[in-house]
């Protein structure tokens, strides 16, 4: 891109591809222990996270979501997770349906976020964000993918419509 001033649109898209991508390659990552292997899904690793999610850190109104809606439905939740992950991964990498898995990541880093990360009633207020930091930042991260398009750079779309246009 040289000759392309560093505030230019092109600039800007190819960074956030850049970082779509990256968090791409972290959730194929993540998904693939889950989704290769079966401890996570079948043998109790899920329980496991949710269990000690419970015991250490979760938002006090999440306590009754994973007691009584997740915990009771683990295995399908389990592979909602693995495949979710690995679908959310696929989806950023090759910059198709970015959006839709950008709000999807978004609603699971949430989740994540009040699920795990609560820091305590008595904590100063700067405690929240920085005992969030593992999930808030892939938060903000899908947030841009929403809001930007970073789709129109890196992804199977621009370089087909580089192929028709050629």
């Amino acid at each position: 891109m040289a000759g392309v001033p560093a505030n230019s649109p092109d600039k800007n898209a190819l960074a956030l591809a850049i970082l779509r991508i990256a968090v791409g390659v972290l959730f194929l990552i993540f998904a693939e222990y889950k989704v290769v292997g079966t401890q996570f899904t079948l043998h109790g690793g899920f329980q496991f996270w949710i269990n000690r999610f419970l015991q250490d850190g979760a938002y006090p109104f999440m306590r009754p979501v994973l007691t009584n809606v997740v915990l009771p439905y683990a295995t399908p939740l389990a592979f909602l997770v693995a495949y979710g992950e690995l679908a959310i991964g696929l989806s950023l990498v090759s910059g198709v349906l970015v959006r839709a898995a950008s709000f999807s990541g978004l609603l699971f880093m949430l989740s994540l976020l009040f699920s795990a990360n609560y820091p305590g009633a008595n904590a100063p207020l700067w405690q929240y964000f920085g005992a969030s930091l593992e999930h808030s930042v892939l938060a903000l991260c899908f947030l841009a993918f929403l809001v930007g398009r970073s789709e129109t750079s890196l992804s199977l779309a621009s370089f087909r419509s580089k192929r028709v246009s050629a």
